[in-house]
């Protein structure tokens, strides 16, 4: 359900920067001129916050104030008071009437969420345009990590990533990073002393900027206590220690909703190429086999109808390889696009063992392939059965 911010201010400026402010949540920003309009709106609207200024004509902040808070049915509604500099120990005065925090003009936007966040929850809004992120694209992650080999370990896993990795040993240090520039993710280790990892979790949720990154934690495998308390906590996946450098990233790519078909499907030469990584792991091949249809109709509707399915980097074959090259063969043929195999001696020797595959026919580079498609049609591959 959207939350309904009203603003009251006679100051039509303030009331464009309220409304711009919280433009990137799921907010419904209503306005009041006066006290009186003020008052009005919010009987109408039981709004969930109220932004009120202090001077105003007709009706001030504080008359309406102190009215709201008479009213049985308005009195539970935060408020937060606007005052100039000169207003503040007014505001300061009147505060026991009942206000949740005050901002002084003029107020930077960001401080105003920040306010309004410990009063509301703000989400942002899920249908504003962004642009879709992609695992080639840069990003920043903190890992808050007391064992230096733990965060060099992490780093030179992910440094074929154009992600930026920064290590640091204490919630201080990881507080400070978090206000200074929110990162894209976070690690925590919960082998920080005196349980300060699930401090440093509830401290950085408590941050309308750090609401909704996603906070990996990481723990030894054995510790399994500590491995169902953050789940119990809200921490948003679990990395268990010594780390699979290669689940991580794929857990990284899927909590930062990363588009990531650009490790397997490129546009070259007016083909589609699909690589089959030498990683082929059940995790591997369902990514692509998600992203498999699209992809094959995106080249279609864009004029393309040529695809080449490139697996020479693979070392040994097996059945999660052949279902998906099934599935990525049967697809080409839905939509009337010509295709070829590429392959190494040791797949296509492999293929020649399989009563179901070995009849495929493989050309032994990329560049073979390509040429291929463009002079004539791809040659036959018979329809094999997988049961």
């Amino acid at each position: 359900m959207r939350n309904k911010i009203l603003t009251v201010d006679d100051s039509k400026t303030v009331r464009i920067i309220v409304r711009k402010a919280f433009k990137p949540f799921d907010c419904e920003i209503l306005e009041a001129a006066n006290g009186v309009e003020g008052l009005a709106v919010a009987a109408k609207d039981m709004p969930d916050l109220i932004l009120l200024d202090v001077t105003m004509p007709v009706m001030d902040g504080v008359e309406m104030l102190t009215k709201l808070k008479s009213d049985p049915q308005l009195k539970g509604i935060p408020v937060i008071m606007l005052t100039a500099e000169g207003g503040r120990d007014n505001v300061l005065k009147i505060a026991k009437i009942g206000i949740r925090d005050y901002l002084v003009k003029p107020f930077k936007e960001d401080v105003l969420i920040e306010k309004a966040g410990r009063v509301i929850e703000l989400k942002p809004l899920a249908d504003a345009p962004t642009k879709v992120r992609s695992i080639l694209d840069a990003a920043s992650i903190l890992v808050v990590e007391d064992k230096p080999a733990i965060i060099q370990q992490i780093k030179d896993g992910l440094k074929h990533t154009p992600w930026n990795i920064t290590g640091v040993s204490t919630q201080g240090e990881a507080i400070d990073y978090c206000a200074k520039t929110p990162p894209d993710l976070i690690m925590v280790s919960l082998s920080l002393p005196e349980d300060s990892a699930f401090a440093l979790f509830r401290i950085i949720r408590a941050n309308v900027k750090n609401k909704y990154t996603p906070i990996f934690a990481l723990v030894v495998k054995t510790e399994t206590a500590a491995q169902q308390q953050a789940q119990t906590v809200g921490f948003t996946t679990v990395i268990t220690k010594p780390i699979d450098v290669g689940d991580l990233e794929s857990k990284i790519a899927k909590a930062m909703n990363l588009d990531t078909s650009q490790r397997y499907f490129s546009t070259e030469n007016e083909c589609l190429i699909m690589r089959v990584p030498e990683n082929s792991s059940p995790a591997v091949l369902a990514e692509i086999s998600i992203y498999l249809k699209q992809k094959l109709a995106e080249a279609v509707d864009a004029g393309l109808n040529k695809a080449v399915i490139d697996v020479h980097a693979l070392k040994s074959l097996h059945m999660g390889v052949i279902k998906l090259l099934v599935q990525a063969m049967q697809t080409c043929r839905d939509l009337g696009t010509q295709f070829t195999l590429v392959g190494n001696p040791h797949i296509i020797a492999e293929c020649k063992g399989f009563e179901d595959t070995r009849n495929w026919v493989f050309l032994d580079t990329l560049e073979e392939a390509k040429a291929s498609l463009t002079k004539a049609p791809a040659a036959p591959v018979p329809e094999p059965v997988v049961t």
